[in-house]
């Protein structure tokens, strides 16, 4: 039997590039305030999971980060998404729409046929 918990996990693995490099677009992030807005739209992610996502997106060119001094400890690093960072986020985002226009279009024919 599938679990329900593990498929909606999995769905949301699916979609946290884009949501890290679309809030990375309207700001620069520290990784807990990107954890705080994944939690606030229910994508919840710990920093275990957020920290490799990071890694991959910046060592594939999408994006960068700076250091700066904190008032509370060590410096903190900060992220943001680079100039073909937007460019994939653009894709991502029209392949996204498309995506679920056909996933909802599949949908609703399954159950106008049964």
């Amino acid at each position: 039997m599938v679990n329900y918990d593990n498929a909606i996990a999995q769905m949301k693995k699916g979609v946290l590039d884009m949501c890290i490099l679309s809030i990375l677009a309207t700001r620069e992030a520290y990784p807990s305030d990107i954890i705080q807005t994944l939690r606030h739209s229910d994508l919840i992610v710990v920093e275990g999971t957020l920290y490799p996502l990071l890694n991959r997106l910046k060592n594939a060119g999408l994006l960068d980060y700076s250091w700066r001094e904190s008032t509370s400890g060590p410096p903190r690093k900060y992220y943001r998404i680079t100039e073909e960072g937007q460019h994939f986020l653009k894709e991502l985002h029209s392949s996204w729409t498309n995506f679920v226009s056909n996933v909802n279009q599949s949908m609703n024919f399954s159950q106008t046929n049964n």
